[in-house]
């Protein structure tokens, strides 16, 4: 499947204004990282920040970023205007007033901000990329995908490192550190999924965990299809 018009290249947005160290990162300087499984009632929100900033460092680590206090079904993801969960949470920083303290603190200090993007991703807007409907697939009307995105810094706190020296993401270490170990990482998820269920009761359940990719928005999709072996007497 094509690259969808819905995440269409557009203006990019005004970063001239300075901060103490210079010009402001643009959308461009983070990473696009969401958690992702199933449940029967996939977009959700709420205040508690604190719960949200330990599930962004369980999972992300020690990297400055937005903590987005929201889940989604992923064709809640972006607007009509072609606008994404991520583009929305940059977004909602840049226009803080005090957005030079605030990018600052989050690229040299690895602060972490809470963003509740559902005002601005309030409908469904399914894709061309069709494969999650229950009409293409009915298994999904039960088990219903979501995701849990996250916004992060890609710049590494001491600007002198390159960017090859970037810390690595707390999920891909715990997991690579179970499959080490024990062969398998079911402590960490299981860990991850106790801590997403003060916003995300049972029956909701993680299965892993990517980046996502505007130029290849499908590769989330495929995430989902990859899952469906798992429900194969009811697919």
């Amino acid at each position: 499947m094509g690259i969808l018009n819905l995440f269409k290249k557009k203006e990019p947005i005004n970063t001239t204004n300075e901060d103490d160290n210079g010009e402001l990162p643009s959308l461009s300087d983070f990473k696009f990282y969401y958690l992702y499984g199933f449940t029967d009632q996939p977009n959700q929100v709420s205040a508690d920040f604190d719960q949200f900033n330990a599930l962004y460092k369980l999972v992300i680590g020690q990297i400055g970023g937005a903590a987005i206090t929201n889940s989604y079904h992923p064709y809640f993801i972006v607007n009509p205007k072609g606008t994404t969960v991520w583009a929305a949470a940059y977004i909602k920083l840049y226009i803080n007033e005090n957005k030079g303290e605030v990018f600052n603190n989050i690229s040299t200090a690895a602060a972490i901000y809470g963003v509740d993007t559902s005002p601005i991703l309030k409908d469904m807007h399914v894709w061309p990329d069709t494969r999650l409907t229950n009409a293409e697939n009915p298994v999904f009307s039960k088990y219903v995908p979501f995701i849990i995105p996250f916004l992060v810094s890609a710049s590494h706190p001491d600007s002198s490192l390159p960017e090859s020296s970037h810390p690595e993401l707390n999920w891909d270490k715990e997991i690579n550190s179970g499959m080490a170990t024990k062969g398998n990482a079911t402590a960490y998820v299981e860990q991850v999924n106790a801590a997403i269920k003060f916003f995300m009761p049972p029956p909701a359940f993680i299965i892993g965990f990517d980046e996502f990719d505007e130029n290849n928005p499908s590769g989330m999709i495929d995430k989902f299809i990859e899952c469906k072996s798992m429900f194969k007497a009811e697919a």
